[in-house]
């Protein structure tokens, strides 16, 4: 009889202490096909456990490779995650019936689709411009670009926003399978090459809230950029029934590299201050001379760890969400991650696992995946 493989475990409390780990480890173990147990989820959170957005995000990567869950309940403080085989080719629906964050769901699971055995179709439903996570066009213009260099890629179409409170925002991402990621080298990003972006409101909120929005924003980087073009627009109805009011900006280098920036509007905020943050959080990422910004760091580490040969990023201040994802990483692969300090900004690198696709449909073999 064969032995069962332990599980890989994993504190939940650690570093973040949030769904960052979940989202890291469960990705991961799918891929590797280890079985996994989380303790502690979030438990120095005012709401200790599993919140709906990480329970269906977690649901969905099982049903992905075909896991057995344990402790998958709202408030779970605990998990166990056994994967299956193979993550299956198919179409995915994942719904959080909240404002959850539709990015989220994408970090949790596009790992696993781009190492499937064929294309996956995800319909993902919840927030598209939501607080504390990444707007759905960063993913899309920031995130995208980058996710380019280790050979992979996702299409994404929107159906519908969903903003909190109310959610019901709609998305549907292909994902096309890789053979294995590669290693990248993204530590020459040259010179500012143009600044865009989108001011946007949407419902019944008036235009004027946009026009603010965007002058803050090229307020804070006038003497750094002559031309910075933010399109003022009011989102379509048909889309975007709810209201909302946000920016989102992309600064192009001359090496390719995109650095972004967003925010969304708060009842009560000055929306001019709103433009002025999201400004002033890129002209930060532009001055420290960074090639990834400060809310792509953390979502590259993961790529960097199964991808074959070496790679080296260059980030601004490492952010907690970074620690936390490189510590979660080496528990699990075993790759060693450095971080050298050169001035005001850092080099993570590291010598990635090299995972190979052995379901991928151009490569299928019988050997186990190679580590």
């Amino acid at each position: 009889m064969a032995v069962a493989e332990p599980f890989i475990q994993i504190d939940g409390s650690i570093l973040e202490g949030g769904g960052q780990i979940l989202r890291t480890a469960v990705s991961l173990c799918a891929i590797l096909v280890k079985p996994l147990r989380v303790t502690n989820i979030r438990a120095k959170r005012s709401k200790p456990g599993l919140a709906a957005q990480h329970l269906i995000g977690i649901k969905l990567v099982a049903d992905m490779c075909g896991a057995k869950l344990r402790g998958d309940t709202i408030g779970s403080t605990e998990i166990q995650f056994i994967p299956g085989k193979r993550i299956k080719h198919g179409h995915y629906v994942a719904d959080t019936r909240t404002a959850g964050s539709v990015s989220l769901l994408m970090q949790i699971a596009l790992p696993a689709a781009l190492m499937s055995d064929g294309p996956i179709v995800l319909d993902l439903k919840g927030g598209t411009n939501a607080d504390m996570a990444p707007q759905i066009e960063y993913m899309t213009e920031v995130f995208k670009n980058t996710l380019k260099l280790f050979g992979a890629t996702f299409d994404l179409k929107m159906h519908r926003r969903g903003y909190y409170p109310k959610g019901g925002g709609f998305v549907t991402m292909d994902c096309m399978p890789v053979y294995k990621f590669t290693g990248v080298q993204i530590v020459e990003r040259g010179y500012v090459s143009k600044i865009v972006g989108w001011s946007f409101v949407a419902g019944t909120l008036p235009m004027r809230l946009a026009t603010q929005m965007s002058e803050g924003f090229k307020d804070s980087l006038k003497d750094l950029h002559h031309r910075t073009e933010i399109t003022v627009l009011k989102e379509d109805p048909n889309i975007a029934p709810n209201n909302c009011s946000g920016i989102i900006a992309i600064c192009e280098m001359t090496s390719g590299c995109r650095l972004g920036s967003d925010g969304l509007g708060k009842r009560g905020a000055d929306p001019l201050d709103v433009g002025r943050a999201a400004g002033a959080a890129l002209r930060a990422d532009i001055l420290t001379g960074c090639c990834l910004d400060t809310h792509l760091q953390d979502q590259v580490i993961i790529y960097m760890a199964l991808a074959e040969g070496h790679s080296s990023v260059c980030v601004g201040d490492i952010t907690m969400h970074t620690k936390t994802t490189i510590y979660i990483c080496e528990q699990i692969t075993k790759v060693k991650f450095a971080i050298v300090e050169d001035g005001c900004k850092n080099i993570v690198s590291c010598f990635g696992l090299g995972v190979l696709n052995r379901h991928h449909p151009l490569h299928a073999a019988d050997a186990p995946p190679h580590f």
